[in-house]
């Protein structure tokens, strides 16, 4: 019986050349972008920094601005990590993207690692409690069994 792979690239054998890191805003998603970044850096990866914009829900269309919000969230990642690479230029020079993505971070993250073509993800621990039961998005990743996933604490 011969087995066939329906991969169209090839992951793992020179490196990461894709990473994906979560960010949220919170100072565990900004760890994992740093370390991601310093992990671009050393393999001249691309970093890919992903943000997993919520859906809005039926109970907050009746009043919260939860769009704007988010944007206001995604805008402001963006002047971020726009200001800290002009700071580190020349020191610390990594190719980086910018992505959003709508639904759950679970979800999104899986979507965002297969549009592009990920080779490893990166993201921060949770800082939640109740998702010691229930688990996390880095538990669910790492589940998931389709790449390298590290969690930064």
């Amino acid at each position: 019986m011969t087995e066939q792979h329906s991969h169209q690239f090839e992951r793992g054998t020179d490196g990461p050349k894709v990473i994906v890191v979560g960010v949220d805003g919170s100072d565990s998603s900004l760890r994992a972008a740093a370390y991601a970044g310093g992990l671009a850096r050393r393999q001249r990866a691309l970093l890919a920094l992903v943000y997993v914009q919520p859906v809005m829900t039926a109970g907050a269309a009746l009043g919260a601005p939860v769009a704007e919000t988010t944007n206001e969230i995604a805008e402001n990642l963006i002047a971020e990590i726009r200001d800290a690479t002009e700071r580190l230029k020349g020191i610390f020079d990594v190719r980086w993207e910018f992505h959003t993505f709508q639904g759950d971070p679970y979800n999104g993250l899986v979507k965002a690692a297969d549009d592009l073509k990920a080779d490893a993800v990166v993201v921060g621990a949770s800082e939640q409690a109740g998702h010691r039961i229930v688990g996390s998005v880095a538990v669910r990743l790492v589940k998931a069994g389709r790449w390298p996933v590290t969690v930064v604490p």
